[in-house]
């Protein structure tokens, strides 16, 4: 048996990634509701990769405790659960660079998204934040609804104060979102090459303890020294 502290290390790496694998898929759904700033920062596809990470994290976790509880001179458990979570650390990898590389073009990324809006959604968002326009009062903005009511009103609007436009506000909150969900999945990672450590930690106590055995079997188990 592997020392009480590797396997409460074990344990508790187990419990962290099964936690990591709970918040993402939990989050790949809430995130779906009917919220136009949420809609707007997070796709349908960045929200169904969240899930298929959350159900491979899941995944790693049966592995994880199927093959702790194997019989201690069996370790292909582990090995597979090792290899679960390299195939884990890519989709990290890969997930945390996609949102790293968004949050650098931001403005231009989500002026796209802006033009491609229905009226009524940009009017919500300028009514939101009290802005008109994205980049400035001449960019796409409409008018209606509480605060953007007319061009000449538009037009008014001080150039150099940039909370004016949309695109202030729409980034800032896109980036908070955005570096919140780059912060936990890069959290995921750190769970990851833990138990993927602890696990190899695991495989060679359970390996010298075998081999240990058959000394000692060989020397007629009276014990090894």
């Amino acid at each position: 048996m592997p020392p009480k502290y590797l396997t409460g290390a074990y344990a508790f790496f187990t419990f962290c990634l099964l936690a990591a694998g709970i918040i993402s898929i939990v989050f790949s759904f809430v995130w779906r509701k009917t919220d136009l700033m949420i809609n707007i920062v997070f796709s349908n596809a960045d929200l169904t990769a969240g899930l298929v990470l959350g159900v491979f994290l899941l995944l790693s976790v049966f592995l994880a405790v199927g093959g702790i509880i194997q019989r201690n001179h069996v370790t292909i458990g582990l090995v597979i659960l090792n290899w679960a979570l390299i195939a884990d650390s890519l989709g990290i990898v890969v997930i945390g660079t996609f949102v790293w590389y968004y949050t650098l073009q931001e403005r231009n990324e989500f002026h796209g998204i802006w033009l491609n809006l229905q009226p009524s959604q940009r009017i919500n968002i300028q009514d939101k934040y009290s802005c008109c326009g994205y980049f400035n009062a001449t960019d796409q903005p409409e008018f209606g609804g509480n605060f953007c009511k007319s061009a000449d009103f538009a037009n008014s609007l001080n150039a150099t104060i940039a909370s004016n436009f949309c695109v202030s506000p729409i980034t800032s909150f896109a980036d908070k979102s955005l570096n919140d969900v780059f912060t936990s999945v890069y959290g995921f990672m750190a769970v990851v090459i833990c138990l993927f450590l602890t696990s190899l930690c695991v495989i060679k106590v359970r390996q010298e303890e075998e081999r240990f055995k058959v000394i000692d079997a060989k020397r007629g188990g009276g014990g090894f020294v």
